[in-house]
């Protein structure tokens, strides 16, 4: 079974830096495109980054020159350097993937992480 398992959230002051992680378990030979999303208090779930499995990268407006996305296709893993932190930048951050090759078969479906909770202080 797949698992995409999220780490790296905390308490940071506005201005800081954090770097969330993400790692996919499992039998996998490779993974499609990969994103954060992020889902604020009474918000709905808005894409952060995303990145393909050849590592073009694209970001939200929001966020953009602020974070790096990367990932290791060896290891499985993505993950989200944020820097200079803003309160409006709390929130809830999933890791998700729609296109999984698994024991010789392409699965394709929504694969999210449990999430990973950021909180950036004024």
């Amino acid at each position: 079974q797949v698992q995409l398992v999220e780490s790296g959230g905390g308490l940071v002051q506005a201005g800081g830096s954090l770097r969330l992680s993400c790692a996919a378990s499992g039998s996998i030979s490779s993974i499609g495109t990969m994103d954060w999303y992020r889902q604020a208090p009474g918000k709905q779930r808005e894409l952060v980054a995303t990145i393909t499995s050849t590592g073009t990268t694209n970001y939200a407006d929001s966020v953009k020159g602020r974070c790096t996305i990367s990932r290791d296709n060896a290891k499985n893993t993505v993950n989200l350097q944020m820097n200079s932190l803003k309160p409006e930048d709390t929130g809830v951050y999933y890791c998700h993937t729609n296109r999984i090759r698994t024991m010789g078969t392409i699965k394709y479906g929504d694969y999210w992480g449990q999430g990973t909770q950021v909180t950036v202080s004024s």
